[in-house]
Order: structure tokens, then C-alpha cells, then sequence
């Protein structure tokens, strides 16, 4: 019987009919990955080019979604699943997988520093990170330490993929929701300093001090968390203030509440 059989040309996949078509493709070892849903357009995917992945998350409900995800993607393959982070790590050193798919948060042994002994130890997998996170400040972190891809889980079945083939084909995948944040984040950071130039003065402890104020804690509350005594609290206080161009503890108040995600 006569069956419709795609031939690779070139970069394009082209048909034609063939009655050997279901010999040809057993002999290539491989499959055709549709490229667009309303046309003819494919690619073949070889079996000898699959991209070998592990995944890391202490959630098995979580673990098994994605996995089922990712294996409908033609061209990675799951080769093992860790619930922790010292198993992970294991398991990167003895199957030394093109990419491992990693949880932030897991007992054992935490995402970044994961990918702190990956990066260390000099082995080849690349790292996806998946956190419930998007703090501009653990963004910087975990791509100082060397992760390849960064994805929201609340965002991970529309975005899994592009991060996988980004991260495969050597490119750093950084979820759209996350840069969408952060550029905002950055855009009111800059807005909120040009309206205070004194923001750019604030010492780190001044701002740790301003970021206890925007979370609700009293000046013994905050003097019990920094070390520190309630006078020297005050004398924060009043510098804000001073450097802020504010008004009183409640203006100080208002102000640390208002802009609390930029510290």
C-alpha cells in the first residue's frame, strides 16, 4: 500500500509517495516534529540526537506534570528524577545529562547552591531553574552562579518548552514573565529615584532598615532582627527621613509600604 512518506532535503522535510515509507522511517531511527499546526512544514528529529534530561523537584504531582510535558516534546528524553538536592547532584555526576531541570526550593540541598557544585566540580549539564520566585535579586543570583534557564512554575507548561530548546541550542531562556517584572520593577526603581534622589544615598543598612519598616515592625522589632540596638534604629529612622525628604515616622511608613518590592 502506497503511504506518504517526508524525506529530508536540505533544512526541509519534502513528501512523496512510497510503498516503503514505513521501512524508511524504522531505518532513520527517528520522527517528524510538526513545525506549524496549519502547515505541511516538519522536522525530522534522530533518535541519535536526543537530549538526555533529568528532573529535580520535591513535589512528585509537580515532577509527574512536567515529566509528561517534556516527554510529548520530540527530541528529549527524561533519564532519571530526583526528590531532593543531594540526589540530584548524584545523579548529574553519574549520568552527566545534557540538562537537568531543577527545583529552587528542595530539602537536602537548594537549587543555586546545586548549581554552585555543578559549576565548581566543572561538569557539562545545563542547568533550568524553576522557582515560585521572581525577586529581581534571586534572578541575579542564581544567574551569577550559572544557570542556563529560569522558569516560573506558575508559568512552566507554557514555557518548559522554548526553555528546553533554548538551553539545548545554547542559548539563556529567562521566563517573560519574570523579565516583564523585573523591567517594571526597574522602570518604578528609577521613577521612584528620580522623585528622591536621596534613595541613591541609602546605605545598605538604612535600606534593610527601610525594608523592616515597609513589612509593619516596630523599631524594637527591627533592633531584635538586625542586631542592633532600638536607638540605633532611630537614628536610621531619622537619616531616612532626612536623605527621603520625608516627614515623621508615618510618611516614612507610607513611603517604605509603597515601594517595599524595591528592597
Amino acid at each position: 500500500m502506497n503511504m506518504l512518506v517526508f524525506r529530508l532535503r536540505g533544512d526541509s522535510m519534502q513528501w512523496q509517495k512510497s510503498p516503503a515509507a514505513s521501512r524508511w522511517l524504522r531505518k532513520a531511527g527517528g520522527c517528524l516534529k510538526m513545525r506549524s499546526p496549519n502547515r505541511a512544514a516538519f522536522t525530522f528529529v534522530s533518535a541519535s540526537s536526543t537530549t538526555s534530561v533529568i528532573m529535580a523537584d520535591d513535589h512528585p504531582t509537580f515532577r509527574l506534570g512536567l515529566k509528561q510535558i517534556i516527554a510529548q516534546e520530540h527530541g528529549f528524553e527524561i533519564v532519571g528524577e530526583a526528590g531532593n538536592g543531594v540526589a540530584a547532584l548524584e545523579m548529574i555526576r553519574e549520568l552527566s545529562p545534557a540538562i537537568a531541570v531543577v527545583d529552587w526550593d528542595m530539602p537536602g540541598m537548594d537549587g543555586l547552591e546545586l548549581t554552585r557544585l555543578v559549576r565548581t566540580e566543572g561538569l557539562p549539564t545545563k542547568l533550568i531553574m524553576l522557582t515560585m520566585h521572581d525577586e529581581e535579586s534571586l534572578v541575579n543570583e542564581v544567574v551569577e552562579a550559572g544557570v542556563d534557564g529560569f522558569v516560573l512554575k506558575d508559568n512552566a507548561i507554557d514555557d518548559i518548552q522554548a526553555c528546553l530548546e533554548a538551553v539545548r541550542d545554547g542559548k539563556s531562556f529567562l521566563s517573560p514573565a519574570v523579565a516583564h517584572h523585573v523591567m517594571r520593577r526597574h522602570q518604578k526603581r528609577v521613577a521612584v529615584g528620580k522623585a528622591h534622589p536621596g534613595l541613591a544615598k541609602l546605605t545598605p543598612m538604612e535600606k534593610r532598615v527601610l525594608g523592616h519598616v515597609g513589612d509593619g515592625m516596630a523599631t524594637k522589632e527591627i533592633a531584635a532582627a538586625l542586631s542592633v540596638s532600638p536607638r540605633t534604629v532611630d537614628t536610621h529612622r531619622r537619616n531616612l527621613c532626612e536623605k527621603l525628604g520625608l516627614r515623621g515616622s508615618h510618611s516614612l511608613l507610607q513611603f517604605a509600604r509603597e515601594h517595599r518590592e524595591l528592597f
